[in-house]
């Protein structure tokens, strides 16, 4: 599947007659038109800002001033359908109908919401949110692939995506190679002719290596294929994807974009015309987000910003506090100089991450006991939330694979994943002190 450019539709309003085929004028003249337009959205009103900083957009993007009461606050929609009119019905025949409201799974005004401030945070023309994180990776990759495709990935990715690359993909007669997202000569030579999508995430979990972009981009440019990037661990405070190449960029919104540890959700975003393919393909397999979590996401983005910025400068401080730290092996963390992309981080990141990932002395049995003892950190699964939460990728985001396939990724025993809250970080680190002086003498830790 070639790339192809832009063909951003603009939807008219209806007016006039129909003529003898039954298509008002408008109409006509958009389907015989070579150079049509698609307008960017759908979006509740005309409101722009351009040029604005990602903190304003994340306040005021999508979040205009309801008509009937003035209320300020984002109202919840909660309703499954919506009257009909000659207008929504012939959105349906001339293809606008994700234009219109007319069901909650096609749309809904707290959807719209929530998909324009997350379009303009990303500097895309549209964006759809989903029912779950995985929901808008496997709608995507669904929607970019034909029967027989191919796609080159990153061979260090979340659990939940490796497993629906190796195992879902086959089931629908696609396949999936798998290579280091590092190693650009290896990822340029899995491409086949059949290959359709590069798939790689910013950042990778839990050793926060970062990936070029950039290079990434010219990869898939040169070779004609799509470029689909998981931004769940950088968000578009830290990097926005789509400024290098990337034809779609997606998160996990239960994470640092809701960042309140209550909600699951998902988002894609991109050039409208291949959102509204993304679209057409959610309403087939049906995860859309509901209203009120529609509205929970729009008001975690509110503080996104200033959340991403005490994410980062705490992780750092801790990061920082952890290499000096006699019991620990290794520290990672892209702003530490020591990180082996460190100068990358530097160049493509805004701020820093909010996860740092550490391998104590001692192995698992150690790594249990520092988790066990930590009373700030919560030991649970998820990330980007702003209470610190603690886990082990052996038993939690990485139990899928197996033990000799996580050292091959890097992932050693007593590798620790913490991802920073917005806690202070001398109380963090004071908790992490007194966990480790709390870990039982092991043969390892002692030596």
């Amino acid at each position: 599947m070639g790339r192809a450019t832009s063909d951003t539709r603009q939807v008219v309003p209806i007016r006039g007659d129909k003529n003898a085929e039954g298509i008002r004028p408008e109409h006509q003249t958009w389907l015989n038109s070579l150079t049509r337009s698609r307008k960017s959205g759908p979006y509740l009103s005309d409101h722009q800002l351009v040029g604005m900083a990602d903190q304003t957009l994340a306040v005021h993007a999508g979040s205009g001033n309801e008509a009937v009461t003035g209320c300020v606050g984002t109202p919840i929609y909660q309703s499954t359908t919506f009257l009909l009119n000659e207008d929504q019905y012939q959105s349906v025949g001339q293809g606008y109908a994700r234009d219109r409201f007319i069901y909650t799974r096609y749309g809904n005004p707290s959807q719209w919401s929530v998909q324009e401030k997350l379009a303009a945070l990303e500097g895309a023309e549209s964006s759809v949110v989903f029912s779950s994180g995985m929901a808008a990776i496997s709608t995507t990759l669904l929607t970019l692939l034909d029967p027989g495709g191919h796609v080159v990935a990153s061979n260090e990715l979340y659990g939940g995506t490796y497993n629906f690359l190796n195992m879902e993909l086959p089931n629908l007669g696609m396949t999936a190679t798998l290579v280091d997202p590092r190693d650009y000569d290896a990822i340029e030579a899995a491409i086949r002719p059949n290959t359709q999508v590069l798939y790689f995430e910013t950042i990778t979990n839990p050793l926060l290596k970062i990936v070029d972009l950039k290079r990434l981009g010219d990869i898939a440019e040169r070779r004609g294929v799509r470029l689909v990037v998981d931004a769940t661990f950088s968000t578009p405070i830290v990097t926005k994807p789509l400024e290098y190449g990337v034809d779609i960029v997606v998160h996990s919104a239960t994470k640092y974009l809701n960042g309140h540890s209550d909600l699951v959700a998902g988002v894609a975003a991109g050039d409208r015309k291949l959102i509204d393919q993304v679209w057409a393909r959610m309403l087939n397999f049906g995860g859309c987000l509901d209203p009120h979590a529609c509205f929970l996401l729009e008001r975690g983005l509110k503080t996104l910003a200033v959340r991403m910025k005490a994410h980062a400068e705490t992780a750092l401080a801790v990061a920082t506090r952890l290499e000096a730290h006699p019991q620990v092996r290794r520290v990672f963390h892209p702003m530490l100089e020591t990180h082996p992309d460190h100068a990358l981080a530097k160049e493509l990141m805004r701020c820093g991450t909010g996860n740092v990932t550490f391998e104590v002395k001692g192995g698992d049995v150690a790594a249990l006991d520092l988790v066990d003892n930590m009373t700030l950190a919560r030991s649970a699964t998820s990330l980007g939330g702003v209470e610190s939460l603690v886990s082990l990728p052996f038993n939690s985001s990485h139990s899928s694979f197996t033990a000799r396939q996580r050292a091959e990724m890097g992932i050693m025993p007593g590798c620790v994943r913490l991802s920073v809250g917005i806690e202070d970080p001398d109380d963090l680190i004071a908790d992490l002190d007194q966990a480790f002086d709390q870990i039982r003498p092991t043969r390892e830790a002692s030596a």
